[in-house]
């Protein structure tokens, strides 16, 4: 996903020269390319991530495209005050690349973990918030940013995550992306490369009996609002699978889509982090399993949830 983004962001900047990368001291072999093909509009400006941020929206004012670098939480939650009043409030034109989103520096502890990063760049006016699934939706996440005026926040994962699309395929992440159809019992919608244990519980699901949709989401602000109240009144029940707290990512938003719906409509099992921090270290897979984030786990509370409302 990493390399997909950074190769397609160096054919960008080649054509145009407003847009700048900047780093804050680190992916040095993922960036060599563009530093080598684009020297001049690429910036390392050391491990200071909040001074690389103010330095962005000040650029972006100046009418530069700026990307700005780092791991999971450094270019987010360590610059929240930058974010928000820097580059939003002036709507400045600067693009956050985190890569390892979620618990993908498992090993790294609770410092590494990117597991409240959506809800905070999600409560910030003015920025759009990409939570892609594979490599191939996270490219078409980068070109809207790209292309759309202001901030964004693109969530990356690094690299071997499963790939769920075809290179020619045609993704329109202004919808939630569909794997088949809505399901008549349970629709899943997953936000990252979570999307794998989405896929497999589908197949655990179904192969039980239940009639069941999966959705990506790479695009959570502004989210599909239609795609997911259509869900939401034609089915039983909705799940939301992130590496995230279940408040304020993709869970906290379905939840405050659908409860605008007026009438009968499908609840929603929220799983993720539950206002816990992810203290436990370990594989991004371990730290999935022992958090309940994984197909398994999810379809026994699918099935108690179907036993209990029968």
């Amino acid at each position: 996903m990493r390399d997909h983004v950074i190769a397609e962001l160096t054919k960008i900047a080649q054509k145009d020269q407003r847009v700048y990368l900047m780093t804050g001291d680190l992916g040095y072999a993922v960036l060599d390319d563009f530093r080598k093909k684009c020297p001049k509009n690429y910036i390392n400006v050391g491990i200071a991530e909040q001074n690389m941020t103010a330095l962005a929206a000040g650029m972006a004012r100046e009418g530069n495209i700026v990307f700005t670098y780092s791991i999971g939480n450094f270019p987010t939650l360590r610059c929240i005050e930058q974010i928000r009043n820097d580059v939003c409030y002036h709507h400045a034109n600067v693009k956050i690349l985190a890569v390892g989103g979620g618990m993908v520096y498992g090993n790294q502890g609770i410092t590494h973990h990117a597991t409240e990063d959506i809800a905070m760049m999600r409560a910030i006016p003015n920025m759009r918030v990409y939570v892609p699934g594979d490599a191939y939706e996270a490219v078409q996440c980068l070109k809207e940013a790209y292309e759309t005026n202001g901030p964004a926040y693109i969530r990356l994962s690094r690299n071997k995550e499963e790939v769920f699309h075809d290179e020619n395929e045609k993704i329109d992440i202004n919808q939630i992306v569909p794997f088949g159809v809505l399901g008549q019992d349970v629709n899943i919608f997953t936000a990252g490369p979570v999307l794998c244990e989405g896929v497999k519980l589908k197949k655990l699901l179904t192969e039980k009996g239940y009639n069941v949709g999966l959705f990506s989401v790479p695009r959570i602000k502004p989210i599909d609002n239609e795609g997911i109240v259509d869900a939401a009144k034609h089915s039983k029940l909705l799940i939301s699978m992130e590496e995230h707290q279940i408040s304020g990512g993709l869970g906290g938003t379905i939840s405050e889509v659908i409860s605008s719906i007026v009438g009968i409509h499908a609840p929603l099992l929220r799983t993720g982090l539950h206002d816990e921090f992810s203290e436990q270290t370990g594989s991004q897979e371990y730290l999935r399993d022992y958090y309940g984030i994984t197909a398994e786990k999810v379809s026994i509370q699918v099935e108690k949830f179907f036993s209990d409302n029968q």
